[in-house]
């Protein structure tokens, strides 16, 4: 039997730890108790982490799963496990900041889709000179964001995940994603050869 090396399981650990996380928080907790909410976020400051953990459903859960899965396997050759962990919490700071500080209509949210939204970002920019091709990711990246500001959301994925698909978390997880990336980027052309 071949048991996975310690090198390998740190490859994988990163989704596999969020995701577990976030099965976790689903099954255990109720979305009102566990979402981010505008006017309860300092009193309860643990729904700043816990909100992205949330989802409005096993649906919506498992489709950003489905994501998630997706961004590693794009990604895993991109970012050391600690460049990811480091865009999971800047990212989704990022989208906390975002949706209180901008998106002032916004009551309250949950879901994974701001962070992986960062986290496409923050991979393809951190490898855009020695990966071209990764370009195509981000100018895709673009178009999905500045499609989703001008129209909105998408009614059929609103109806399939039961509830609104905040576009705004998208927004604000891409740019501090590509803040990280852009980081990454610039520290590893100022490393010597």
């Amino acid at each position: 039997m071949n048991l996975p090396s310690s090198a390998s399981l740190r490859h994988v650990s990163p989704p596999l730890v969020l995701a577990l996380a976030a099965l976790l928080a689903q099954s255990l907790g109720s979305l009102e108790t566990l979402r981010l909410e505008r006017g309860l976020w300092l009193e309860q400051p643990w729904r700043l982490i816990t909100g992205q953990l949330m989802h409005l459903g096993w649906t919506h859960l498992a489709m950003n799963l489905a994501g998630l899965g997706v961004v590693w396997l794009i990604l895993a050759r991109y970012l050391s496990a600690w460049q990811w962990w480091l865009t999971v919490l800047i990212c989704g700071a990022g989208v906390n900041l975002g949706l209180l500080a901008f998106s002032t209509s916004i009551d309250w949210y949950v879901g994974l889709s701001g962070i992986l939204h960062g986290l496409l970002a923050a991979g393809a920019l951190a490898r855009l000179k020695r990966e071209p091709m990764l370009a195509l990711l981000l100018a895709g990246l673009t178009a999905k964001l500045a499609w989703e500001q001008f129209t909105g959301q998408d009614p059929g994925t609103a109806q399939l995940i039961g509830g609104a698909v905040i576009v705004d978390a998208h927004l604000y997880g891409a740019l501090a994603g590509a803040v990280c990336g852009f980081n990454f980027l610039m520290f590893r052309n100022s490393r010597p050869a």
